[in-house]
């Protein structure tokens, strides 16, 4: 088996920057979060009358957050024999359960190599409105209460920390 990289942090910190750039360094699988499930997540939203460019509504993380990573997992789990994997996707929820590189460990058959990209709040914004994405809409809206409503602390087991706050 091959060695198994997993990049998570907030919004816009920069995570698939850092995870290219770490899978063509090693050689690796790119397995994005956004990208891996994003046109079957836009294509269910719609089918059950809700927003498709939504990612932060708990109408979303019920149907989806959970599919989304398993999905990634599997992809991981079927290319590891191969080659290097690197998955990134926020993994906020994740970052604050002592428990779950073991449980990350177990389901991909290698100890995963955990990073944690970070960027400060108002550097953030300005790379969301830059992006200039409608699934961010919402985000922007209201942009104190998005943050209060996120888990922005560093995870609380071992991980690479990526200060990314002026790489971009």
């Amino acid at each position: 088996m091959h060695e198994c990289h997993v990049v998570c942090g907030p919004p816009a910190a920069g995570k698939t920057t850092v995870a290219r750039r770490l899978a063509m360094e090693i050689g690796g699988c790119l397995l994005d979060s956004d990208q891996v499930a994003d046109r079957l997540v836009r294509a269910g939203m719609e089918l059950a009358g809700l927003d498709p460019e939504d990612r932060d509504s708990p109408e979303y993380k019920r149907a989806y957050r959970a599919a989304v990573y398993e999905t990634l997992f599997d992809l991981a789990v079927a290319n590891l024999p191969r080659v290097p994997v690197v998955i990134a996707g926020p993994f906020t929820a994740e970052g604050a359960d002592p428990e779950w590189p073991e449980r990350l460990r177990r389901r991909l058959g290698v100890e995963p190599r955990l990073h944690f990209v970070w960027c400060d709040a108002a550097e953030r914004r300005r790379r969301i409105e830059a992006r200039g994405e409608e699934r961010d809409r919402r985000k922007l809206a209201d942009w104190p209460d998005y943050l209060a409503s996120r888990r922005e602390e560093r995870p609380v087991w071992p991980h690479r920390f990526v200060d990314n706050s002026r790489a971009e």
